[in-house]
Order: structure tokens, then sequence, then C-alpha cells
């Protein structure tokens, strides 16, 4: 292999040819370049900047060998190579963006297609004993599982089944496990989506997608579609201020189409679930449509019993714990309310570490769910003692009065929230199922809610009243007015001159038209009326906790003491037993 050395310069290069020291010279135009060999086998390249004359001569008259290297075909196969992979990186980037085009090209071909959770035949295990406390429901749904087994003893008496099945109540009450049980019952496959899944920005993508969803299931039928909280497609149209919401609507047009339109769904039944039934196009929940409206209410005593009964199948309770005494204790709780009162009161058993879920385990959950978390207790000051009066003021009224609900518990343990103590009372189970109170019942609440600042003016004096009352006195405006303007329960007579919600704002309706419906001279007696009501509840109360001064100051002494009062301990002290 031939040495290298430093290359000389050109004037050197000449003199070395010439003392005959270089073995041989290969001439390279095209770089303009002359490559020389030394007589030791090494070898240089020196550059030229002018032509090669010199160095033709001068081996000419040295006798040295010099040879002319052509290097222009190496030259054009490096060019073509460079070509070729400029070409081949091109191709390479247009391939990867023809891939990604194609990618966005599916996804926008996709974008209309439904993407309901399916549950076939196999999967179904859910039944109509799992779901409890809502028996009433449950019967009237069996008509809908009767039809999907045994569709012939209608159709020979030339019945048809409903064609959707709209269910309604209050969040938690089980309207999306009775759909589950229903599907599982009748042994059919079951799609399930929520409402907002149809909507999106793009108008049309709703519409494409019920299409969708109703092809899918007729694939399949018979079949169950279940569409939860349908209110947010199924609003009233052309409700808001400005008009409505155009995809929305677009959607809601062509559910109502599948629904009851040109083509029959026959095989596929669809149940819905909303809380918001009175935002409901009117289109919507017409029969042919929505042909049966089913009430899934809160649970009754027995319901809660039983609901309490399956959610306990699972977890360890003590032998001391009573479910049916539970059941009655949390008047108005749902089935979800109830699922996590259990919740709840097996997570502190573990925080315990016990091996069984006890009633003061379970007294501590409904007491952090309706009260929230337990702050840290009150030191022994005048506050304690000022809030201690407070509480048993709202008890004794309570206790005194026949027409309010019954003290189940007075407490000074402070709550999370800023809550100081609380008075807890179980209403009547009756009232509660049926939604009916009597004036009577309805002013001994105005009493019982005052009563805490009546024990404050009984004891303290007017000037020592405290900022505590506030939640109190916006709780009896609030129902006093409902007394006057809605019930009736005044002297302006059997006139509802309010109506009892928001809704009209909720929609948009009459947005900047609010004034009242009755002249200012009636809403000026309004006030004044509702005045009354307050004042004379409030002075009731007075005159019950003056009469009573001792007891209260007997029950005060043990509620500070002992910090938590238990009803029947409540009862017992005061001397109402």
């Amino acid at each position: 292999m031939q040495k290298r050395k430093e290359p000389p310069s050109y004037s050197t290069l000449l003199r070395q040819i010439e003392d005959e020291k270089i073995r041989s010279l290969e001439l390279i135009p095209q770089r303009r370049e002359v490559k020389a060999v030394y007589q030791d086998g090494s070898s240089v390249t020196v550059p030229y900047y002018i032509t090669p004359q010199q160095i033709l001569r001068a081996a000419e008259e040295s006798n040295i060998p010099l040879t002319s290297k052509d290097i222009r075909q190496e030259q054009a196969m490096a060019g073509m190579i460079g070509n070729l992979a400029l070409i081949l990186l091109i191709i390479v980037g247009l391939t990867f963006l023809v891939r990604r085009s194609a990618q966005v090209a599916n996804r926008a071909l996709g974008f209309g297609r439904s993407q309901p959770r399916v549950k076939p035949q196999d999967d179904l295990h859910f039944r109509f004993e799992d779901v409890a406390g809502i028996n009433q429901a449950k019967t009237e749904l069996q008509e809908i599982v009767t039809f999907l087994k045994q569709p012939e003893s209608f159709i020979r008496l030339g019945a048809k089944i409903p064609r959707g099945v709209l269910l309604i109540g209050p969040p938690g009450t089980g309207k999306t496990l009775l759909a589950r049980a229903i599907a599982g019952e009748a042994g059919v496959p079951f799609f399930s989506m929520a409402a907002s899944e149809f909507v999106e920005l793009f108008v049309g993508v709703g519409a494409s997608r019920v299409r969708d969803l109703f092809k899918k299931a007729k694939e399949k039928a018979p079949c169950i579609v279940f569409i939860d909280e349908i209110d947010a497609v199924g609003r009233q149209r052309g409700a808001g201020i400005g008009g409505g919401n155009d995809e929305r609507e677009q959607t809601l047009n062509q559910l109502l189409t599948e629904m009851d339109g040109f083509e029959d769904n026959s095989g596929v039944i669809l149940l819905a679930a909303t809380n918001r039934v009175d935002v409901l196009d009117a289109a919507l929940t017409r029969p042919g449509r929505f042909d049966r409206r089913i009430e899934v209410g809160l649970p009754d005593r027995r319901g809660r019993c039983e609901i309490l009964s399956v959610h306990a199948r699972t977890r360890p309770l003590d032998d001391s714990v009573n479910l049916e005494d539970w059941a009655q204790r949390t008047p108005g709780f749902s089935g979800a309310d109830l699922s996590n009162l259990i919740n709840e009161a097996a997570i502190l058993t573990a925080r315990q570490s016990k091996v069984a879920i006890e009633n003061s385990h379970i007294e501590a959950a409904l007491e952090r769910i309706t009260m929230g978390l337990t702050a840290a207790p009150l030191q022994d000051s005048a506050k304690k003692r000022l809030i201690a009066y407070h509480e048993v003021g709202h008890a004794l009224v309570a206790a005194l009065l026949p027409d309010a609900d019954r003290v189940d518990k007075v407490t000074l343990l402070p709550r999370s929230g800023g809550v100081g103590g609380f008075t807890r009372l179980w209403p009547d189970e009756e009232v509660l199922d049926s939604g009916l109170m009597t004036k009577a019942m309805l002013m001994a609440r105005l009493v019982v809610t005052l009563g805490g600042r009546a024990a404050e003016l009984v004891v303290f004096g007017k000037e020592e009243v405290t900022q505590g009352a506030s939640g109190d006195l916006q709780m009896v405006a609030q129902l006093a007015r409902e007394m006057v303007t809605r019930f009736g329960f005044s002297t302006l007579g059997p006139v509802a001159l309010e109506s009892g919600g928001g809704g009209e704002v909720f929609l948009g309706r009459d947005w900047f038209n609010q004034k009242p419906a009755y002249a200012e001279t009636t809403g000026q007696e309004i006030d004044q009326q509702v005045r009354q009501l307050a004042s004379q509840s409030l002075q009731q109360a007075v005159d019950l906790l003056q009469s009573r001064r001792d007891e209260m100051d007997r029950l005060v002494d043990a509620l500070i003491e002992e910090e938590t009062l238990q009803g029947d301990r409540f009862m017992a002290l005061a001397g109402l037993t």
C-alpha cells in the first residue's frame, strides 16, 4: 500500500520532477490535480490552478511516466446515486402524506357513524330481581318482555307493542338499571347510547348517527335501543334566545322520523330515560313515538329496605344492624343514595379495621352524606352555648308542635361548610310519598325553622341575636312566599299568582319579558302577607320557648355535656315521652 506524504507546493513538485525523485505522475484534469508517486512508494496529490504545461514539459524532460485519468464516469455515477436517493426520499414523503390523508378521510367518512355499546344476548345477566324498590315500574314493563319473547299472542289480536317507552324519574332511581333488566329478561341484543353522543359541532352529524343506529338495530331485530338523558337532543324546537340549535334540531327531526316515519321499525323498541320531561318536544312524547310514560319514583320504606338488602349481599353486616330501621330513617333517598350510604359505611368500617359494618358506621355515613364531613369539635365557650341554644330551639319547637316532623337527632359537632351544629328531623313517610302537605304542616315548618332565632331572642334578647339564622330566614321567606302566591294560604284567596319554577328561563322563553302577571299593588300585598306569616311564626316559636325555659336550659346543659342527643334521649329530657 502506498504511503501518503504532506503535499508539497507546486514549485517544489516541479523541482522534485527535475531531480528525478518522482517515479510516476497521474494527471486528473477534472479535479485540476496531479498525483505524484515517489521512489520510496509514497504518493501525494497536488492541486494546480493554471494549465499543467510545465508539469508535462518537466515529466517529458525527466523521462517520468505520466498518465491521464478520466473520472467523469465516476462523477456521473455519483450524481445518479444522489438523484435516486432524492427521488426515493420524495416518494417516501408522498406515501406518508397519502396515508395520513387516507386516515383523515376514513375518519371523516366514519364521523357520522354511531358508536353504540352493544350487549349481545350472552352478556346480559341483569334481571328484574336485581332491581329492587321500584316494583310498580317493573310490573308495567313486563308487557315489553312478554312481547319480545312471545309476540304471536299480541299480533294475533292485532295489538301493537309500544314503539317507545319513556322512563321518567329523579336521578338515581334506577332508570338505566330497568332498561338493562328488560333486555336481560327478554334475551335480546341491547344497544345503549347517551343522547349527548349524537350532537356534534358539524350540522348533520347527529342525524347521520341516528340513522346509523337504527340501521344497526334493525339488522339485529328484535332488540332494544336505550338512549339515556334524551333531553339532550329532545328539547323543544325553536326554544331559546335567537332560536334553537340547528344540529340538535336536525338530530331530533331524524329521531322523530325513525320512530314514526314511513318505514316500519318492526322489532325495535326504543327505551329512553330523562329527569326533565317538562322540556321535551311535544312531537317526541306523543302516542306513536313514546306511547308509554313510566314513572320511576323514589322508593317507599319497603322499597328502600329491599334496595339496602341488595347492596348488603356482598358486604358483611353486624347482627345488630336492622335494615328496616335504616330504611325508616332514610326517607327521600333514591337507590343511588342508598348504595352510596352502604358504600360509605363499608369504607369507614375498613378505615377502622373492623370486620363487619355496624350501626355506628351507617350512622356516620348518613351524617356525612346529609351534612358533610365532621370538622374539629367546638371548644367550651360562649359560642358553643349559643349554638346549643339555637339547635335546642329548633328541636324543642318541633317536639312541641303536633304537625311538625319528629326529632331524630340534635348535635353540636360541626360540619364542613361552616355548619356549627344541626338538628335532624324525620319527615312523615305518608306525607313524603304522597307529596301533599296541609296548611298546618307548612305553618309548623315555618315555626320550627324560626325556632333557632326565637331561642336567641328568649335567652339573649333582641340586641344579642346573631346572623346564625340567616339560612333559616331564607327558607322561611321562600316557603312563606309559596304559601301566599302558589298554595292560596293567605287572605288573597285561592289564586296562583306565580308559577312553581324557572322552566321558562331554562328554555329561554320570555327572557326579556319577566314582568309579574299581577299588579304592583298586589305585589305589595304579597310582601305584606309574607312578612305577616314570618312574624306570626316567630312569635309562636317565642311563646312556646318562653313557657319551657327551664326545659330548654336543661336540654342545653345536656347537649353541651354529651354533644349529641338522639331523638329518644332528647324527648325524655324534655319530658315529652
